[in-house]
């Protein structure tokens, strides 16, 4: 297994939510914008600001079977990007006191 991968499923494992992102997409703001409208706490990894992000990124897509950004995780489930984020805005208040990230 690659040292990315590994680092990438220890992010999804240690963090009840975590959003992978990159820093200029406006996607990936939107969702960490709901996240935090909504009061959550998460842990975003800006794949365009650390040195290993381009591998991450390719790791993702051997986990979640989606190598674009934003790519979200609750309490370990793939939960995916910024459009099936927001479709589940109704049911995210639940999902996030789940994971204790509210």
């Amino acid at each position: 297994m690659s040292a990315a991968k590994t680092k990438a499923q220890n992010l999804i494992k240690e963090n009840a939510v975590v959003v992978f992102s990159k820093s200029y997409c406006p996607y990936c703001n939107a969702t960490k914008s709901l996240l935090s409208e909504l009061g959550a706490k998460y842990e975003a990894v800006e794949l365009d600001l650390i040195d290993d992000g381009s591998d991450i990124q390719t790791a993702l897509q051997e986990i979640s079977n989606q190598r674009t950004v934003p790519n979200v995780f609750i309490q370990q489930k793939h939960i995916g990007g910024n459009s099936d984020l927001q479709s589940r805005k109704g049911e995210l208040p639940g999902l996030l006191k789940a994971a204790g990230a509210l």
